[in-house]
């Protein structure tokens, strides 16, 4: 069966708002919506060490917090096929097994109990380095129904982040953005300053030849490129504001230790837009 697309919440808004996104994403994508909900029973990580009472008590609770996201979902598209989980443990680990079989796994950028502090707290950003499927965080800004940036390098490990990026253009019907940052190396010696206009269209050249396999496979998806000189963070923040999604690789790594790259990190927290952040594995 297709993969779902996969939404953590914990009844706060900022996850209400990303059970709104994830279900219009998966109306998009003609996919079913999975919603977990992720109880931790503190001080106790391991669920046979709860007491019966307090784990009925936050079962309860967690079920509550589910039946009140279905049911927003189901008010709002009827014809949604909806699905939900109730998970105890750590909420890195517990989400990581939920999504492992879904398309991406998407998260409000701030929550209560286990989402505490989403987009700035570790939790996030543990996430998204250490899931195996792309990671959406939710928050508000950018253009409702603007077009997909994506942000691109020019070293060939961009497959996964490309197809991600043209797959989400098309199941939006709108324009895809290729968005490339560049700077010039800091020890660069003393000389004439560097011909920006010759490197972005050497950049571009480039941009247009790695993304040739994904424009045959999806031919209806309008493609724009945008190279500019400065760093990617700023670059791309400043794009977000003006995009309905914004799409970036997190640092490629080995399993099972996987990290999140400087750029990925400093782009999920300065962007204005839902951005989703595809894992580069070896």
């Amino acid at each position: 069966m297709p993969a779902p697309v996969i939404v953590g919440t914990d009844g706060s808004g900022s996850a209400g708002q990303a059970v709104a996104w994830a279900a219009a994403e998966a109306v998009r994508w003609h996919r079913r919506l999975h919603i977990v909900h992720v109880a931790q029973v503190w001080p106790y990580q391991v669920r046979r060490f709860a007491p019966a009472e307090e784990e009925e008590r936050v079962s309860r609770a967690g079920r509550a917090v589910l039946a009140e996201a279905e049911a927003t979902v189901r008010d709002r598209h009827p014809y949604l096929r909806v699905t939900a989980a109730l998970a105890v443990g750590p909420t890195v680990d517990a989400l990581g097994t939920e999504a492992e079989d879904g398309l991406e796994l998407v998260l409000g950028h701030r929550g209560r109990g286990g989402f505490t502090d989403l987009l700035l707290g570790s939790v996030s950003l543990r996430m998204v380095g250490h899931s195996s499927v792309p990671v959406v965080i939710v928050r508000d800004g950018g253009v409702q129904d603007g077009e997909v940036a994506v942000g691109c390098g020019l070293g060939g490990e961009d497959h996964d982040v490309l197809a991600h990026a043209f797959a989400a253009a098309s199941a939006r019907g709108v324009r895809l953005r290729l968005v490339h940052a560049w700077q010039a190396p800091a020890e660069a010696e003393p000389g004439p300053p560097a011909d920006e206009e010759r490197i972005d269209d050497e950049r571009r050249a480039r941009l247009v030849a790695a993304c040739a396999p994904f424009r045959e496979r999806f031919p209806l998806v309008e493609v724009a490129t945008e190279v500019r000189a400065g760093h990617p963070v700023s670059v791309l923040a400043q794009r977000s504001r003006k995009a309905a999604l914004l799409v970036i690789g997190t640092r490629e790594h080995h399993r099972p230790a996987p990290w999140l790259g400087s750029v990925a990190h400093g782009v999920i927290h300065h962007a204005a837009c839902p951005v989703a952040a595809v894992p580069r594995w070896k």
